[in-house]
């Protein structure tokens, strides 16, 4: 049977494919923007004759009907390995529950623990050699493909042929029933509003970076303005190890300033587990091989990571303390995303030689009542959970300046923290640390 007979063989309408789940199955739905669309509809109509339905995802970027259809989650449970904005709100309304990771143990997680029923992923159509392209989203799929006992593809032209390095597709041989979706556009990321603090921080950054680092970009507006600035210096050789790729490493690719000449493993791939941005960032991807999609056991391997020369992580939080605990998930016990891959980069830059690993805030924010409030404070929130403990955090950078915490006690941590607080809080800053029994004033701050 030629492979083009397999796929006309195992093609089959959503419906029937929606038909092979069952009450209690755990159903694994795709990652990022990779958002399976023609199956969730058709299960989201079996809502009365199904229970207890696990489905699971890596960051939904669309709304999941079947979790619309379902506000009581009688028939489905939605787990997320990592929450994005749809995640949040629904976590809100108690319809998605988080699962805790380290990410580059996310595949081993699945392979250990996980007894996914059935696996549903959208990929690019079938090749010549008859494969089927993970496209953007590679970190935890192939596990799932592996683990589960069946895989359903729904197939999406619209989405990039992304070339790897390893399980970036699945051969039909492996496949269960094969949908062709609407072939929806792929999410599309806008570049989000930045701050002057975005800016003033993103200006230490570039301080810290030298010709033939290794960057790694976490999510949002501040590693989009440190991209836009890296393509506009005149950095030379940069490699790129990241999690995200994102519409940045496009911007600096294309302004010369991205070859990976110096890097010692994957030398001149831009390396990555998952993709997210705009149309342009797809387009520059499809069958491109100056980009290799991985498996996040690999890209977020600390270990891996830390092969590579001047790795320079550059990641976001909400909340840190004067015992430098950082907070980057949680506001109290409100889940806002995940851990993600900040943990496993912050540890990785630092088995990097001339490694730097950032963890970046504002000193601010305002509140629901218009004051301002500080991010930096003498303990955490009651309920908010540590992402970064203070054993392993490197560097703390905001607005007012770069403080780095290796090697350092812990009223040198706190002495470091509060010079590059807000101003207005560095005196409260100062008696909550006396308070705490780690403040020795060295007259180097105040």
């Amino acid at each position: 049977m030629t492979q083009r007979d397999q796929y006309l063989q195992k093609l089959v309408s959503a419906d029937q494919a929606a038909a092979v789940v069952q009450s209690g199955d755990t159903v694994f739905m795709g990652e990022f923007a990779q958002n399976v669309e023609a199956l969730d509809a058709a299960l989201a109509l079996r809502k009365n004759e199904l229970r207890d339905v696990i489905l699971v995802t890596t960051t939904r970027a669309k709304p999941l009907q079947c979790v619309e259809a379902d506000p009581l989650r009688e028939s489905f449970i939605w787990n997320d390995w990592h929450f994005s904005g749809l995640g949040r709100k629904n976590g809100e309304k108690g319809l998605a529950s988080y699962i805790p990771l380290c990410y580059h143990q996310g595949p081993q997680n699945v392979e250990l623990y996980e007894e996914p029923a059935v696996a549903i992923v959208q990929v690019a159509p079938m090749d010549a050699n008859g494969f089927f392209n993970f496209s953007t989203s590679c970190s935890m799929t192939p596990s799932y493909c592996r683990k589960a006992k069946k895989v359903i593809v729904e197939v999406n032209t619209k989405t990039p042929r992304c070339l790897g390095g390893l399980d970036e597709g699945i051969h039909i041989s492996r496949v269960d029933m094969v949908v062709e979706g609407p072939n929806s556009a792929l999410l599309q990321l806008g570049e989000g509003q930045s701050s002057e603090a975005d800016r003033l921080i993103a200006g230490h950054v570039m301080a810290l970076l030298e010709d033939g680092s290794t960057i790694q970009l976490g999510i949002g507006s501040l590693p989009n303005i440190v991209g836009n600035m890296i393509a506009q210096s005149d950095l030379k050789d940069l490699g790129v190890h990241t999690e995200m790729l994102a519409d940045s490493y496009v911007d600096m690719y294309e302004a010369g300033r991205i070859t990976g000449k110096r890097k010692s493993i994957d030398r001149e791939k831009m390396v990555y587990t998952f993709a997210m941005g705009s149309q342009k960032l797809y387009d520059f991807l499809d069958n491109n091989p100056a980009a290799a999609i991985f498996p996040a056991s690999y890209t977020n391997d600390p270990a891996v990571i830390g092969r590579n020369p001047k790795v320079v992580a550059i990641n976001n939080a909400i909340e840190i303390d004067l015992f430098t605990q950082v907070a980057s998930e949680s506001a109290g016990s409100r889940q806002i995303s995940g851990t993600g891959g900040q943990l496993d980069f912050i540890m990785g830059a630092f088995k990097s030689e001339g490694g730097k690993g950032l963890i970046c805030i504002n000193s601010t924010f305002k509140k629901k009542d218009g004051t301002v409030g500080s991010r930096i404070v003498a303990t955490l929130s009651p309920g908010t959970i540590v992402t970064c403990p203070r054993s392993v955090v490197h560097y703390v950078v905001t607005e007012f300046g770069v403080a780095q915490m290796k090697a350092k006690s812990t009223w040198q941590r706190t002495e470091a923290l509060i010079a590059i607080a807000h101003p207005d809080f560095r005196e409260q800053l100062i008696k909550d640390a006396e308070l705490l029994g780690i403040w020795r004033r060295s007259n180097k701050i105040l």
